[in-house]
């Protein structure tokens, strides 16, 4: 069976066309695909801390997270956002699943370097692939927030590209990242233009040079280190494009296609 990992950035959850739905469905029933959706939810749950008057901060693109903010986390990513994705899926005529990554043990983590700097944010260590092919099976596709659970029982709050990234590994399967812009972004000649293609090597260049920063050092990180585990291939692109997600299954230029090493095109 073939799959393909769709992560959506919380960004752009809200305003994702019908039409993007529609080509989720289009990849699963006709060309015979399974999707596996994994979304994130950051503007929802900063606007809900506000609310709530609960401070937070960020460290390298990651949420510092207490206890407190991930009850917050938990509310928003498996409750709103999940069921909201769930429901365009269903109006789109698919079978689609809501699940959190501590349902089953979906995502089991241990928490990140520096925990100490940015509380229980989690780096998955093991993917339950049998509770996800399972509902496969059964004919859903699976709608997966990004939470995991600790041998411990502690909760984690962990980065949706990263949570995506290591379903893209253990499916070994093609994974596409949804923003809000069209790829890596790059100045030439006083303009700016989308990177197509890009390597390791120019990812850490552009990193040094800040051109990449914030919540795209995780995605390129996550990127990387899923096509260091057999993902075949990685891309972002722009979700608003009505033909973006068909296009890079079909292997189409569009976006930021990422590899480790630098290939030539024609």
């Amino acid at each position: 069976m073939k799959y393909v990992v769709i992560k959506c950035g919380g960004s752009i959850v809200a305003d994702l066309p019908d039409r993007f739905f529609q080509n989720i469905v289009t990849i699963y029933k006709e060309k015979n695909v399974t999707p596996i959706i994994v979304h994130g939810g950051g503007p929802m749950i900063s606007s809900q801390l506000k609310q709530l008057g609960v401070v937070t901060t960020f460290v390298d693109g990651l949420r510092v997270t207490t206890n407190e903010v991930l009850d917050v986390v938990e509310m928003v990513l498996s409750g709103s956002v999940n069921k909201q994705i769930v429901r365009k899926m269903v109006q789109q005529g698919a079978q689609a699943m809501g699940v959190s990554g501590v349902d089953g043990n979906l995502l089991q983590a241990i928490p990140v370097q520096h925990a100490n700097n940015i509380g229980y944010v989690g780096e998955v260590t093991t993917v339950n692939k049998k509770l996800l092919v399972n509902m496969i099976n059964e004919g859903y596709i699976p709608v997966v927030s990004p939470l995991a659970i600790g041998t411990d029982s502690q909760r984690y709050n962990i980065n949706a590209d990263s949570a995506a990234a290591a379903i893209a590994e253990s499916l070994e399967a093609p994974l596409c990242f949804i923003s809000d812009i069209p790829g890596i972004y790059i100045e030439e000649n006083g303009k700016k233009e989308t990177l197509h293609h890009t390597n390791e090597a120019q990812i850490d260049e552009l990193i040094q040079t800040k051109v990449i920063q914030g919540g795209m050092i995780p995605k390129v990180k996550a990127a990387l280190q899923a096509l260091a585990h057999h993902v075949p291939e990685v891309a972002i692109v722009n979700g608003t494009d009505p033909t973006s997600l068909l296009d890079f299954m079909d292997g189409k230029s569009v976006g930021t296609r990422i590899q480790l090493k630098e290939v030539s095109h024609v």
